[in-house]
């Protein structure tokens, strides 16, 4: 059996997973196209999902289709098949993010399947964490998982991370007074049912966590300024456990590379018994992106702030069907 010979069931199942990764206000800016006759799998920019004040380069858009990327290639390592990936293969089509055969002659990647049982266990929890330190070979994992997909991973010190906090904080007053970006992200606020008959996207309301008491916390609170009925309030860490995700250079290449990077360390945490949430606000003002940077690193660009840590997890937000991402090309390739 060849790559072509895909058959329906698996190139579902393939995709269901791929779609389980992180984006953006959960916008999942992505389409993929199945190539039958050339054994290939095209992983497209769905830009009409992209946040245009927000991300107006498109980093995050790239960054989510990236760990959509890795979930793909993980799905199909616990399929029993490798893997050959093309990033931006196609320089007249910037949409077209990569091409990936689907080989099942080769040995998978045994690195890959032991990751597969995180996938549908990884969350975003907005929850309260509790402040139980992270063994060192956990996180001694976490750094190897972003460098195996050409990242740099850092655990910033506690001085640091206040410092974060209140950029964080920072972040967060700016989007107040911006009437655009609160429009922006009310649009994928999602208060009502999520599933079969409600909303295929955007943050359900029981993934919100409470409302924080106090200080500032690297959680982003969607729901505010929107009521949200039965949602209490919490004390979150003092010292919540922070890592760095970043890159050497900042170009749409980097940009993937980061989200497949960011989805391993993810999956990697999950598989470890801690939970993950990530946080962007200070990452969309280019001033405070790069007072993120921890001096002590030399990371040269960060990509996403991560928090993680022992605790709750997180609520699944809706996922949009197969159908409606997935396109199946019998015959001669064609742009979507």
């Amino acid at each position: 059996m060849t790559a072509q010979h895909l058959d329906a069931n698996t190139l579902t199942a393939l995709v269901t997973d791929a779609t389980a990764a992180p984006s953006l206000h959960n916008a999942q800016p992505w389409r993929f196209r199945h190539l039958a006759a050339e054994g290939v799998l095209c992983l497209y920019a769905d830009v009409s999902r992209a946040l245009p004040l927000a991300d107006p380069d498109t980093r995050g858009l790239h960054m989510g289709c990236g760990a959509a990327l890795f979930n793909l290639r993980v799905a199909a390592a616990a399929a029993g098949r490798s893997t050959v990936v093309r990033l931006l293969p196609d320089p007249a089509d910037p949409a077209l993010l990569a091409e990936v055969a689907l080989n099942d002659t080769g040995p998978p990647d045994p690195t890959l399947t032991v990751l597969y049982p995180a996938i549908p266990r990884r969350h975003s929890s907005r929850h309260p964490l509790t402040e139980r330190p992270i063994p060192a070979h956990l996180q001694d994992l976490m750094r190897e998982a972003a460098a195996a997909e050409g990242a740099q991973l850092v655990f910033p010190g506690a001085w640091h991370v206040q410092e974060l906090l209140e950029l964080v904080q920072d972040a967060e007053g700016r989007e107040a007074l911006s009437p655009g970006r609160r429009t922006e992200t009310a649009h994928w606020i999602r208060t009502g049912s999520a599933g079969p008959d409600g909303a295929s996207d955007g943050i359900p309301a029981e993934a919100f966590g409470p409302r924080r008491y106090g200080r500032a916390t690297p959680v982003r609170d969607f729901a505010a300024g929107h009521p949200v009925p039965g949602r209490g309030w919490a004390v979150f860490e003092k010292n919540p456990h922070i890592a760095l995700l970043g890159t050497g250079h900042d170009t749409p290449a980097d940009w993937l590379h980061a989200g497949q990077a960011l989805e391993r360390v993810l999956l990697t945490a999950t598989a470890g018994g801690l939970v993950t949430s990530m946080t962007s606000q200070t990452l969309e003002w280019p001033e405070l992106r790069w007072m993120t940077r921890d001096p002590n690193s030399g990371m040269a660009h960060v990509q996403m702030v991560i928090r993680l840590g022992y605790g709750p997890e997180g609520h699944p937000s809706p996922r949009r069907p197969v159908a409606e991402v997935l396109d199946i090309v019998r015959g001669a390739a064609s742009t979507p």
